[in-house]
């Protein structure tokens, strides 16, 4: 995308894996926590990566960004993740230019996510550019480009009902449950972990079960008992988690560890044991299901559950691709307009050194020159003659190569690099 002079770097690729083709150990290997994300980005910034944004979730890991060839930003995901360059390839997809913008979109409306109409993604979104901000490798194209995703995705949820019922990996667990296990408001859940899956899940589980005995753990003891405090839960401290698994009939697992923090040694149960893993990489040991009377689900098999809900918002899917379109285009004919924008610029530069060398001359010609005036109206000229040239290179798509050059010719302009 060198002709849009947005990089240096001549593409906008996005590298990446998910769960369409990668499991959920082997995205658990490319998964990036914060310490690593910023590490990576540190690094690309110091190689001369000059835009990079990184999306690091459940059901995906993907580096969007310029550069000379993928391979840069394959080469610093596989760096600084517990995965090979040989297990990526495996498994991976590249988009290059209109492609990656594209999937971008579809990534941020909710259309390729892991269930349909589940948008956690923006705030996602918002935060990794939010990050990239903080390293100073964002530009024009990416705060337009996010902005954009955002739009259509504010669209999309207040013209379609593509997210009625606020379906997500949270909400799947609780159908799961309330299909699964009988009796649920006599039964124990124990909820492990307290981040915003697990808090999700809390408010879903009360919201569909009115289970109100609902008992939260987390390594922090003090995030449990703000959520615990909400909804007038009971909390334990961390220490007490063998003992709470042994009184659990429902374990949730939604911790963010890099290894399992759920092992086989800690569960003793004389009762069925239901155990839902809502992490990523998985933090229920593949042992665990050896245990007699355990049953254990990863986020993987919660989220291929469909139900009337995800049916119906199929149907939405086109109208949802018509609004993506739409402001698809609005982003795109942005983008074509920046391979004038340095002649525009210096077409603009040009004519205020052409003003100012005149409203010098006549200062000193005419006596009682008003130059604040003079200035205010030359500068309002200014402005309507390089709208009129900017117009014109929109509308003459065709001829806008020679229309540039006859400008540049006419005006003797100097463009910087």
């Amino acid at each position: 995308m060198k002709r849009y002079h947005i990089s240096k770097h001549n593409s906008f690729y996005t590298v990446g894996l998910s769960y369409k083709n990668a499991d959920a150990v082997t995205r658990g290997k490319f998964s990036l926590d914060r310490e690593a994300t910023d590490a990576l980005l540190s690094e690309a910034k110091s190689v001369g990566i000059d835009g990079l944004l990184i999306i690091s979730t459940c059901n995906r890991t993907e580096l969007h960004g310029f550069a000379q060839h993928p391979f840069q930003l394959i080469k610093l995901l596989c760096d600084h993740s517990k995965g090979s360059i040989e297990e990526f390839q495996e498994v991976a997809y590249v988009f290059k230019n209109y492609e990656a913008i594209n999937h971008l979109f579809l990534v941020g409306t909710g259309l390729d996510s892991q269930i349909l109409g589940d948008f956690e993604i923006i705030s996602q979104l918002k935060r990794s550019f939010s990050r990239s901000k903080k390293h100073d490798l964002t530009n024009h194209f990416f705060e337009r480009l996010i902005n954009s995703v955002i739009q259509a995705s504010k669209r999309i949820k207040n013209e379609t009902e593509i997210s009625s019922g606020a379906t997500s990996v949270a909400f799947a667990s609780v159908q799961y449950i309330l299909k699964n296990v009988p009796n649920i408001a006599d039964k124990n859940i124990l909820l492990f972990g307290t981040g915003k899956i697990g808090r999700n899940t809390c408010e879903n589980l009360i919201k569909h079960t009115n289970h109100s005995h609902i008992t939260l753990i987390n390594r922090t003891k003090t995030k449990a008992e703000k959520i615990a405090g909400k909804f007038n839960l009971v909390v334990k401290d961390f220490g007490d988690l063998q003992t709470e698994i042994r009184k659990a009939d429902v374990l949730i697992v939604a911790t963010g560890a890099n290894t399992p923090t759920i092992s086989k040694e800690l569960i003793y149960t004389n009762k069925p044991l239901l155990i839902l893993d809502l992490s990523i990489p998985k933090n229920v040991a593949d042992s665990v299901p050896e245990v007699d009377d355990v049953t254990v689900l990863h986020l993987d098999h919660l989220s291929q559950i469909t139900d009337e809900t995800l049916e119906r918002r199929k149907q939405y899917i086109p109208q949802a691709e018509t609004i993506i379109d739409e402001v698809k285009s609005d982003f795109n004919s942005w983008l074509e307009s920046r391979k004038f924008a340095p002649v525009i610029s210096a077409l603009k530069k040009k004519l205020k050194s052409i003003k100012e060398e005149e409203l010098d001359f006549q200062s000193k010609k005419i006596t009682d020159f008003n130059a604040e005036h003079a200035d205010i109206i030359s500068e309002r000229i200014i402005h309507k003659i390089t709208k009129q040239f900017a117009n014109h290179l929109k509308d003459s798509e065709n001829e806008a190569d020679d229309s540039l050059e006859l400008i540049q010719r006419v005006f003797q302009l100097e463009l910087n690099s």
